[in-house]
């Protein structure tokens, strides 16, 4: 049901980026160069980009009084929506990592935050199972609303807010991630940050000015330099750090048995196995000796890495959003390294950053630069 709502067609309007791009960029421009938590921005930009996506209607959570946009009350828990979100996942990921004693952990601040979403995503899908099925047309022509194109296909409010929560998941966390180890990096690396604004300057201008019709699905596919930086921040920095999958039969992994861990291990039916990609992608074998490095030229003529690079898993259960979190992310840098010019880290922490890792990875801190 899932997989046709993420096909190419879908995730090649950026356009549909740019009101929140303005947005977040009335805010850094509201800091007047001082020192500032982009991570915090980013996960508020990327919320209101899934939520427009997903549920036909931003829930505005980057709207501020500070840059003269009142944050909307219309819908009963929209404005604690984001930061009920962020509290929900820190005790799923713990519910997740304690396997089959979940239960356990059920306290009544994950209680009182889970009602605060589940609030919100009832309203969107009550509002959409009200339209018929040729108010549902008319809608879908004014853009792509994932929620619309499901209620299309089942009148089943539980299944329309179980997915609706699941792909926000997926698609918002991981994003924001991405984005804020990105500046992260481009802030401790400037010949990196001038040689990507370079590309960028090239490829579609820089300024306020510059022409977003250029911007476009396939043109961001161009930017080489672009998909480099991405690449090497995924390996660096891979959203879901920590995964596993468990065994639907009796089975043997070529290796990992044995006094030398070499030999072939039995994997017993409803056994857990759990992999690291954050390891995976460091280890020296397929990377060389700089593997804890941040070097995106490692990716202009790269060896074949095989499942040595997992940043979307791969096979059968492949990330479903892959180009679609691409798209945005690579749209994103694009328009920011466009209006500012200047970006110079604030982080006094150590390097590596400390991370925080639910279900998935974001900064321990946060994102402290400055942007001009």
């Amino acid at each position: 049901m899932l997989r046709p709502q993420f096909a190419r067609d879908q995730v090649a309007h950026v356009q549909a980026l740019e009101p929140h791009i303005k947005v977040l960029a009335k805010h850094i421009k509201y800091s007047k160069g001082s020192t500032f938590d982009l991570q915090k921005l980013m996960f508020q930009l990327t919320v209101d980009t899934s939520t427009e996506f997903l549920f036909g209607e931003s829930v505005h959570s980057l709207y501020s009084e500070s840059i003269g946009l009142p944050p909307p009350n219309d819908i009963d828990g929209r404005n604690e929506f984001a930061d009920s979100f962020n509290t929900a996942q820190h005790y799923l990921a713990s519910r997740a990592y304690s396997q089959f004693m979940y239960f356990l952990i059920n306290p009544k601040e994950f209680r009182d935050v889970t009602a605060v979403v589940h609030k919100v995503a009832r309203y969107y899908v009550n509002r959409a199972l009200k339209f018929s099925p040729e108010e549902l047309e008319e809608k879908s022509k004014d853009g792509y609303v994932f929620l619309y194109e499901l209620a299309k296909q089942t009148k089943d409010k539980k299944v329309l807010q179980d997915q609706l929560l699941n792909i926000l998941v997926a698609g918002r966390d991981t994003t924001a991630g991405l984005l804020s180890f990105t500046f992260y990096e481009l802030a401790r690396n400037p010949d990196v940050f001038n040689k990507l604004r370079k590309e960028i300057e090239e490829n579609f201008g820089v300024g306020e000015d510059a022409d977003l019709s250029l911007i476009t699905f396939e043109s961001l596919k161009k930017c080489e330099y672009l998909k480099c930086v991405l690449n090497e921040i995924l390996r660096l920095y891979p959203s879901v750090p920590i995964n596993f999958r468990v065994a639907t039969k009796d089975t043997v992994l070529p290796r990992g048995g044995g006094k030398e861990n070499n030999e072939p291990l039995y994997v017993s039916k409803g056994t857990t196995v759990a992999y690291a990609a954050y390891v995976t992608h460091r280890l020296p074998e397929y990377y060389g000796k700089d593997a804890d490095d941040f070097k995106p030229d490692r990716w202009i003529n790269p060896p074949k890495l095989g499942w040595a690079y997992v940043p979307f898993n791969g096979g059968p259960r492949i990330c479903l959003g892959q180009q679609f979190a691409l798209t945005e992310a690579s749209y994103v840098v694009v328009r920011l390294l466009q209006l500012f010019s200047k970006l110079d880290s604030k982080d006094e922490g150590p390097y590596p950053p400390r991370k925080m890792v639910h279900l998935t990875m974001c900064h321990q801190e946060g994102v402290f630069v400055q942007m001009e």
